[in-house]
């Protein structure tokens, strides 16, 4: 196995994320907190973030459903999510949240139900990316960390 090889594509698969607007400096900060101590701790924030997140997810959608045109509801659930996204620097999820709040303020249903689409989506998007991520630093090992 070319622990190296798996390196590089880890540390190409990270800057893509930022590229491509999934990620931002923040997530960096939260790798920044590993250690020999806490070799995961990254992938463990991480799996809490979307643990949480699908549990915020799940009640904007139940708030959707049961409270139409309850925009400050709306609004207070989106506000919890766009804030577990700025903590582990979940870049196109956090501004998603953004226009979805920003369609509360105006009272616009369409465009919050539309938002909310985009939302479920960039969390799926960015599961799938960063489980992948974190599968190949798990392969390359604990010199994994150095893709920083």
């Amino acid at each position: 196995m070319d622990y190296s090889n798996l390196r590089r594509q880890a540390a190409s698969m990270k800057k893509s994320l930022f590229d491509q607007g999934y990620l931002d400096e923040q997530f960096c900060q939260v790798e920044d907190l590993q250690d020999e101590a806490s070799p995961n701790f990254a992938e463990e924030v991480v799996t809490l973030f979307f643990k949480d997140s699908a549990r915020l997810i799940s009640n904007v959608e139940q708030a959707l459903e049961k409270y139409p045109k309850d925009f400050n509801r709306w609004d207070a659930y989106m506000q919890q999510l766009k804030g577990s996204c700025s903590s582990i620097g979940a870049s196109r999820m956090k501004s998603e949240c953004m226009s979805f709040r920003d369609y509360c303020g105006q009272g616009n249903v369409e465009g919050c139900m539309r938002s909310f689409q985009k939302v479920k989506r960039e969390h799926g998007a960015l599961r799938q990316k960063l489980e992948a991520y974190f599968q190949l630093l798990r392969q390359a090992g604990p010199a994994g960390a150095a893709t920083r």
